[in-house]
């Protein structure tokens, strides 16, 4: 039987490159009398913008100073042991670099049998131990903690989580055993499953205290001093610690069913961590930790050997350093400074993005629309927006005050746009109109402005093709919501230069947003994916598949949400827009549906009702029924799937043959952080790869073998 320390040397000689975490213990003698302790912190000696994690070294270090503090104990030279971190970061868990490196079960499972070697070291000394969470504490990090006999938590801790299901993993060292017997099923069921599958949503330090994660709360200044008071007080009998009784009764098997119909809503099945989460669970109610922690170890392996976990690491790994460093970016050097922001048209779009260049830029921003009117209701809505974040504590009065001053609508273009460095226009999806647009503002703005456009579709060539200086008309096309879609495709056009695209790319950063270079091609990426993805579940519904049939097919992917009910969002009119442009460009692959167009005609806002009475589940709305013609061609749901699965990989193939994006990565990009789609896909090449679709279709597979895939 191997030793920890012999797992932990076998999996460290895998993984050269781990970025190591030491653990100093130092001792100090506690206030009040209270006796001598030993704290271990953990630092890899990077500051906090490298966050502290555990590779296979990072776990034996800490296990070296575990070994050290339990003779310590044994001997009775201290009377507690305690763990802490670096400033700002107590530990994010896990090395996933090192995950993505094994290539077997036994590596996998060695990984998780190591973690909870060492942690549950801190449960089993002969001295109570002691957790203080002092900074972001994330997956493995806020493990290491649960095994501590008590815990305390910084306020300032802007981020905790145990993230695991949203990368296709469980909580392998002691989160799905330990948190529910800590605070009871429901409320670990919303921290491990619930806030994972809602995009990784992060607990605050006060949400940490009042779940009774920790025992106590300090803030931030002196967290740790403080700590050690209440440390010393808990040790000398002064403070007791109280906590909430378990329900190990129906509440508990209740909670884990509302975990199960939250996982249902969110991945339709289709991704297996979450309930692999959930039965251990389940499993956990008895008590029995040791038997929750095997289960984890062999949880772990699984799915660390299973293509949606690689999938998951790869779309966050996607996120966290290709969405920062976007390829073929020129060189940010040559970007020139904005001081001053135009938005042509003032109606929603117009004033959503008039708000975020406001709130990330803060510099004067200006409307203008076609009447006073429109202007009105535009720099209205930035107002009562700034108002909003006013009530709700997210910017004090003197910034309320500041930002509304800096918003201001005209209608003269040439008053408002003189001074302007970069104009943006958001007007009707119609060439002319933005042709016209933008003739205007080139004869009013400066020489060195830019001139963006928020087209979806459209060419940003043709859109400048009249203009005196096409090279400073560049695409920057945001997605709906703009506050919340990460998501910006830069477009260049044939004429548009380096300079020009470089302060777009500046602008984009200083916005937060993910930008992605894109070529001037019809719909760019995601509303072309989209448009064919929809359009084909359009065609079999127009060909005879019953709406129910063509929607089911498409559950296994496990999308945020279904077609018809994008559509929905969307709006069918800018849906239909869409498709007629594409089908202008591509007539042989996309089709207008007639269907679509009699919805469009009628004014309804998408091919479903809602009512309480069934919980206002999606039901086919009874006039979109009467208006559809059907053919009599009705396909099963899996060849529904597998012919809009083709359509999707033929359509990326094709749009990497064009060089509409550098690589299969900045499709898979775009589809996470425009179109919310799951990480367990990676985007969409990943899974076409893994489901075959990619060979099928084009022969080939989009990425290279390892790259979202178990490496051989």
């Amino acid at each position: 039987m191997s030793t920890t320390a012999e797992l932990l040397k076998g999996a460290a000689e895998l993984f050269p490159d781990e970025v190591v975490t030491s653990a100093h213990v130092r001792h100090l003698d506690l206030p009040f009398g209270a006796g001598r302790f030993a704290l271990i912190t953990l630092d890899n000696g990077f500051d906090h913008t490298k966050p502290t994690t555990f590779g296979p070294q990072s776990l034996a270090n800490l296990n070296a100073a575990i070994d050290q503090v339990e003779q310590e104990a044994l001997a009775g030279s201290i009377v507690g042991a305690g763990i802490t971190g670096k400033p700002f970061i107590f530990a994010v868990g896990a090395d996933l670099k090192g995950v993505e490196l094994l290539k077997n079960h036994d590596e996998a499972l060695a990984i998780g049998k190591g973690g909870h070697d060492v942690f549950k070291r801190l449960a089993a000394l002969a001295v109570p131990s002691f957790a203080y969470y002092n900074g972001a504490a994330m997956g493995g990090g806020v493990e290491v903690g649960l095994h501590c006999t008590y815990r305390t938590v910084s306020k300032a801790i802007p981020a905790f989580s145990l993230p695991e299901v949203f990368l296709g993993l469980v909580p392998g060292w002691g989160g799905c055993a330990l948190l529910p017997n800590l605070i009871g099923a429901e409320r670990a069921i919303s921290v491990i499953i619930e806030n994972s599958l809602n995009q990784n949503r992060q607990l605050k330090g006060k949400q940490v205290f009042e779940l009774g994660i920790a025992d106590a709360i300090f803030e931030g200044a002196d967290f740790l001093e403080q700590s050690l008071l209440w440390t010393a007080n808990v040790l000398n009998g002064t403070t007791e610690v109280v906590r909430d009784e378990i329900d190990r009764g129906d509440a508990w098997d209740a909670a884990v069913a509302k975990g199960r119909s939250i996982a249902d809503s969110k991945v339709h099945g289709a991704a297996p961590a979450a309930y692999r989460a959930l039965d251990i669970i389940a499993a956990a109610k008895d008590g029995d930790l040791q038997a929750g922690f095997d289960a984890e170890d062999t949880a772990l392996a699984d799915l660390i050997m299973g293509g949606e976990l690689r999938s998951g690491i790869y779309a966050f790994n996607l996120v966290q350093k290709r969405g920062k460093r976007p390829a073929g970016a020129p060189d940010k050097s040559l970007a020139r400074p904005v001081t001053k922001v135009g938005v042509v048209g003032a109606g929603l779009m117009a004033s959503q993005l008039a708000l975020l260049f406001l709130r990330r830029l803060e510099v004067p921003v200006v409307l203008t629309d076609i009447d006073q009117e429109r202007v009105d209701k535009g720099v209205g809505y930035v107002h009562a927006e700034i108002q909003k974040l006013l009530g709700k504590g997210r910017i004090n009065q003197d910034k309320a005050n500041r930002l509304t001053a800096l918003v201001t609508g005209v209608l003269d273009k040439a008053e408002g746009f003189a001074d302007a460095d970069f104009i943006i226009e958001a007007v009707f999806e119609e060439m002319s109109v933005k042709q016209k647009v933008f003739a205007e503002v080139e004869a009013v703005a400066p020489a060195h402005a830019i001139l963006a456009t928020n087209t979806s579709s459209l060419s940003v060539s043709e859109m400048a093709s009249k203009l005196q200086h096409p090279e400073r008309v560049v695409g920057f096309h945001f997605f709906n919501p703009v506050a919340i879609l990460p998501l910006l495709e830069i477009v260049r056009g044939e004429q548009t230069d380096d300079a020009s695209l470089a302060t777009a790319f500046g602008v984009a950063k200083k916005l937060k947003k993910t930008a992605v270079l894109t070529k001037d091609a019809p719909a760019f990426v995601v509303n072309r994916i989209l448009t064919r993805f929809m359009g084909e579940i359009q065609n079999v519904i127009d060909e005879g598949t019953p709406v129910v049939t063509a929607e089911k097919a498409i559950e296994p992917l496990g999308l945020p949400m279904s077609p018809l009910v994008l559509l929905e969002l969307v709006g069918p009119a800018i849906g239909l827009h869409v498709s007629e442009t594409l089908n202008r460009s591509f007539p042989e692959r996309f089709t207008v549906s007639p269907n679509l167009a009699a919805v469009v005609k009628a004014g309804k806002r998408g091919f479903y009702v809602y009512n309480a009475e069934n919980g206002f589940k999606p039901e086919l709305d009874p006039e979109v029924a009467a208006l559809l013609v059907q053919g009599d061609s009705v396909l099963t749901e899996e060849q529904v799937r597998d012919r809009v699965l083709d359509a999707v990989a033929q359509e990326i193939g094709l749009m990497l043959e064009e060089g509409v994006v550098a690589e299969a990565q900045d499709i898979d990009l775009c589809l996470i952080t425009g179109a919310g789609w799951p990480f367990h896909l990676g985007g969409i090449t990943p899974y076409l790869d893994r489901e075959g679709v990619s060979e099928r279709v084009n022969g080939k597979k989009f990425l290279a073998p390892g790259t979202a895939s178990v490496p051989a």
